[in-house]
């Protein structure tokens, strides 16, 4: 009997084996076929997938699976296309309640999609992190409404949870861990960050507007009720990439946007640099994007909790021996290159109100002004001149 059993176990293990072109093939023809308010049903188990999943067109569907830990799209044999998943030109779109992997490009990707949720999803690169993973587990770009809710992302060599020239966008009760940035909002605009966990990245939360994009600028930001912990991992994206100069241990860097609020956060043991606030020309790169402006403002980081202690700098990149050199293991806790727009001054040389770095009420928030303008000369600690609010 037990022989027999053994035999019966076998053939249906074979037979899953064998079936899975099929699946592949009925899943992509539910797809294409799906109209107005269908639902897509994943079926349980790890499904070996060769080719990217496509919706394109398409209003009001629904791709369930069965559970994060019960419906696996495994691309780890992929071998046409980039993504995993692509939703392009679509309204009304929900993928939910499965996990997603190795993607030889970008997990999930969804582009000129109004109306997004995604939901309960884990997007992931196996194995170790590293280079040749896909820049991107979960990448709405040039979207609208888009939620992304209790989600998690493990591996990009760019970042776990990237959205990029969209507006209207919810990312919360999410998890990002062993990416090179964690959670990315990019040249995106009306933005809200909240009870999320970014640890053991290279950097937790970035918040950057970039030139070169057709959406030439976000803001409008909000980061808030976060945990921000221990994002030291090493940088490993890819030569070339602007992330590949974040140094290992940011917390939180706010890049040349603008409208940003950072506040009732947990930032805890980021070694390098805690929160900053940087221009793009701390990045080095030349800017010919002559629609773009590289100056952050309006920028407000207040009621935050940060770590007590010593914390080591990291060597293995430029900014970050810097900060090593100018306060050893005392790097304040948040740091503003002091690089200032001339068109945000009064006559007398003050910031306008709308465009004033405010800094208060946090919790062991040591701050510098580094004065990259004037060759990171007369670094000032003094928090008086940034105790301020920004109008609503």
């Amino acid at each position: 009997m037990r022989i027999l059993l053994v035999f019966c176990f076998a053939l249906l293990a074979g037979a899953t084996l064998s079936a899975q072109p099929d699946i592949e093939k009925k899943i992509q023809t539910q797809l294409i076929l799906a109209e107005d308010g269908d639902v897509v049903t994943l079926p349980a188990g790890t499904i070996t997938l060769t080719n990217t999943l496509w919706l394109d067109e398409k209003r009001r569907v629904v791709v369930k699976g069965a559970g994060e830990d019960k419906t696996i799209l495994s691309f780890k044999n992929q071998t046409q296309g980039a993504e995993g998943f692509k939703v392009t030109n679509s309204s009304e779109i929900t993928l939910k309640d499965f996990t997603i992997e190795d993607a030889k490009g970008d997990i999930i990707k969804t582009q000129q999609v109004s109306g997004l949720i995604l939901q309960n999803i884990t997007a992931r690169w196996t194995g170790k992190p590293k280079k040749t993973n896909g820049s991107y587990a979960l990448y709405p770009v040039q979207c609208s409404r888009v939620i992304i809710d209790h989600c998690t992302a493990i591996g990009a060599s760019d970042a776990g949870i990237y959205v990029g020239q969209s507006d209207s966008v919810w990312v919360r009760n999410c998890i990002a861990f062993h990416n090179v940035a964690g959670i990315e909002i990019e040249n995106t605009t009306n933005a809200w960050v909240y009870d999320n966990q970014a640890y053991n990245n290279t950097g937790g939360i970035l918040i950057f507007d970039l030139p070169d994009l057709p959406k030439k600028r976000g803001g409008h930001v909000r980061v808030y009720r976060n945990a921000v912990t221990k994002n030291n991992f090493r940088n490993f994206a890819p030569k070339g990439n602007i992330v590949g100069k974040v140094p290992p241990g940011t917390g939180i860097m706010v890049l040349a946007t603008h409208d940003v609020e950072i506040y009732n956060n947990t930032i805890l043991d980021n070694k390098t640099a805690s929160t900053a606030v940087i221009s793009y020309y701390i990045t080095e790169n030349p800017i010919k994007d002559k629609a773009y402006i590289p100056y952050p403002s309006g920028i407000s980081i207040h009621d935050n909790k940060y770590s007590t202690g010593k914390r080591m700098p990291t060597w293995k990149n430029k900014m970050g021996f810097l900060f090593w050199l100018k306060f050893g293991r005392r790097v304040p806790h948040v740091l503003y290159d002091g690089i200032q727009n001339p068109d945000y001054l009064n006559p007398d040389g003050s910031v306008r109100p709308e465009h004033r770095i405010c800094v208060r009420n946090n919790i062991n928030g040591t701050f510098a002004n580094l004065k990259a303008d004037k060759k990171f000369k007369g670094i000032s600690r003094d928090l008086q001149p940034y105790d301020c609010t920004i109008p609503q």
